[in-house]
C-alpha cells in the first residue's frame, strides 16, 4: 500500500470509491433510505475537487488501485476517510489518519463520525464530544462529535 498525495484526476474515482463504501460498509448501521440520502451517487466533482485542493489530501493506493482517501483542513477537522470495501481491516484508514495527523499542526483534531466509524476512532484516542442527528436530503442521520488532542 502506498499513501501518496491528492491529484486531481483522483476525483472521480474517490466519488465511486465513497459511494460504494457508503453503501456496502455503512448498510449494518444505516437503513437504504439513509444510505442514499449520504450518498446519492451524485458529486459535485468540481467543488469536491477544489475541497481536497484545500486540504491536506491523500490517498491510498495498492496495485494503482485507489482503496482509500482522507482530507483534514488546517484546523485538524478530518473531513472525510473512506477505505474500499475489500480492504477494510487491513490498516488503510490507520495509515491514512496517521499521514493526516502527521502533517498537522492543530493543537486537536476533531471528526464527525459514522455509527460504523466511532469505534475506530474511539481507538484512535478520539472521544465522543456529542451524539447528533444530521440532515441529508430530509433524512435524519446519527453521527458523533469526535475530539482528540494532538
Amino acid at each position: 500500500m502506498t499513501i501518496r498525495s491528492y491529484a486531481p484526476g483522483d476525483c472521480a474515482g474517490l466519488a465511486r470509491l465513497f459511494y460504494d463504501t457508503v453503501h456496502r460498509v455503512n448498510a449494518a448501521d444505516y437503513s437504504p433510505e439513509q444510505l442514499n440520502a449520504w450518498a446519492s451517487g451524485e458529486v459535485d466533482l468540481d467543488g469536491w475537487n477544489r475541497s481536497f485542493l484545500a486540504h491536506h489530501t491523500v490517498v491510498a493506493e495498492q496495485d494503482g488501485v485507489l482503496i482509500g482517501f482522507g482530507d483534514m483542513d488546517e484546523t485538524g477537522y478530518l473531513d472525510r476517510l473512506y477505505v474500499h470495501r475489500d480492504y477494510q481491516r487491513q490498516g488503510v484508514a490507520t495509515a491514512i489518519c496517521d499521514a493526516l495527523e502527521g502533517a498537522s499542526s492543530a493543537a486537536e483534531f476533531v471528526t464527525h463520525a459514522s455509527i460504523t466509524a466511532k469505534p475506530f476512532f474511539e481507538r484512535r484516542g478520539y472521544r465522543v464530544v456529542k451524539k447528533q442527528q444530521v440532515e441529508r436530503k430530509g433524512i435524519l442521520l446519527t453521527n458523533y462529535i469526535m475530539r482528540k488532542s494532538s
